[in-house]
């Protein structure tokens, strides 16, 4: 018994003594310095935030160094913390990177006489877009290959890549930062060659007007990033005499755009947390007068698409807290004009809707799984996509040709990836 204790003893002493030898790195920790942000709260952290001109700066200041002195601190710690699991990491990295197909491309999709499609070449990071003619035989185009963008830039993002009503002309945004201001830049498809205008500050998203050669943009403030204005562009002209056709006061909220299904408007949209308010602009009208779709109130969310001569609205109007689907005519899109196409549920969530010529796709989610709806709205009935499993997610996916009788969706399930 006494030997058994001895040899438990000794066994106590060689484990402390292994723990004291073996020390832990300490976490570093920042310095608190008090600022006061306007009126509410104190930021002991403020004193990290930076400039955009610190960041740009070739040479960093004082204060640039500590906020890099302490990151790589940080660094230093998670790395010695963690380096008992490089093989781990490494292990599920191969095993991720290995499930990633070498060379990819995304299903083509049909839009004013053209199949516009991405791939992924072997070897590289960045997509580089395409598109063929509608004809049987046509040759490949390359809009874009951001491969090419990204040489010699650390980082390389690309918005959205959006094609002129004449399919002559190329508009996307591109930010080589990271802080999500992106520069819109264009492109004559027909030479391949880049145009002068470039517009900076932004959100990267462009809508063309009718005449194809006048967009409207979405700016950013400068230093909190917030979409806030909607700018118009004529090509040809300086970039900084750009008209603001509208600015979004409420601090609250931001602005996108959307172009409707039938291509006729495109909506500005300002939407917060609870509340959404559009506002139309006629692509045949580049220097008309917007107008309000309904006016923001205290917790109305709607969002608007539109084909033929009408309005579809989603809305959470008059208590529908799992949102319907209503409609309107043209030049009454007050909300007393709106009528029922699909009345609210307290079971079914409307998530989302497309609109085509002759159906109606509603997204719709029931007992907690997402399903497609497909109404004739041409008398022919209704029905539900069968995905023959218990558990999945779908969704519908870019649809922009409203004439087709194929829809577009994406679906995915534990045996279906």
């Amino acid at each position: 018994m006494k030997s058994i204790r001895l040899l438990l003893t000794i066994f106590l002493l060689a484990s402390v003594s292994a723990c004291s030898s073996n020390k832990k790195p300490k976490p570093p920790v920042a310095d608190k310095i008090p600022f006061e942000v306007f009126d509410k709260r104190i930021d002991n952290y403020y004193w990290m935030r930076l400039s955009d001109e610190q960041k740009a700066a070739s040479e960093p200041d004082e204060q640039t160094k500590k906020v890099l002195a302490y990151l790589n601190s940080e660094n230093e710690y998670t790395n010695a913390v963690m380096k008992h699991t490089e093989p781990l990491q490494k292990k599920i990295f191969d095993e991720i990177v290995g499930r990633i197909k070498k060379e990819d491309e995304s299903v083509p999709y049909l839009d004013n006489g053209y199949y516009y499609y991405t791939r992924y070449l072997e070897g590289s990071e960045y997509p580089v877009y395409l598109r063929r003619k509608e004809s049987p035989g046509a040759k490949e185009e390359i809009l874009l290959d951001v491969n090419k963008l990204a040489e010699g830039q650390e980082f390389c993002s690309v918005a959205q890549v959006s094609v002129s009503r004449d399919n002559k002309l190329l508009a996307f945004g591109m930010d080589t930062v990271g802080r999500r201001r992106y520069t819109i830049w264009f492109v004559d498809l027909e030479t391949g060659s880049f145009l002068p205008d470039k517009i900076d500050n932004t959100t990267g998203q462009a809508e063309w007007a009718a005449d194809n050669k006048t967009v409207f943009y979405v700016g950013k403030d400068f230093e909190t990033l917030r979409a806030d204005r909607v700018l118009r562009h004529k090509l040809g002209e300086n970039p900084e005499g750009d008209e603001t056709v509208f600015f979004e006061d409420d601090e609250t909220f931001s602005v996108d755009l959307q172009l409707t299904k039938s291509k006729k408007y495109i909506v500005i949209q300002s939407r917060q947390t609870l509340s959404t308010e559009a506002r139309l602009i006629d692509v045949n009208q580049p220097y008309g007068s917007i107008i309000v779709f309904e006016p923001r109130s205290k917790n109305h969310e709607y969002h608007i698409d539109h084909l033929g001569r009408e309005f579809f609205i989603r809305t959470n109007a008059d208590g529908a807290s799992n949102f319907k689907l209503m409609k309107t005519e043209e030049g009454r899109t007050g909300k007393e004009y709106w009528k029922d196409v699909i009345p609210h549920r307290s079971d079914v969530l409307l998530e989302n809707f497309e609109l085509f010529h002759d159906y109606l796709v509603a997204s719709e989610r029931i007992k907690g799984l997402p399903n497609l709806r497909i109404i004739s709205l041409k008398g022919a009935g209704e029905h539900y996509l069968d995905f023959g499993e218990e558990t999945y997610t779908a969704s519908i996916n870019v649809n922009p040709n409203a004439g087709t009788e194929i829809l577009r969706y994406s679906y995915t399930s534990l045996t279906t990836p």
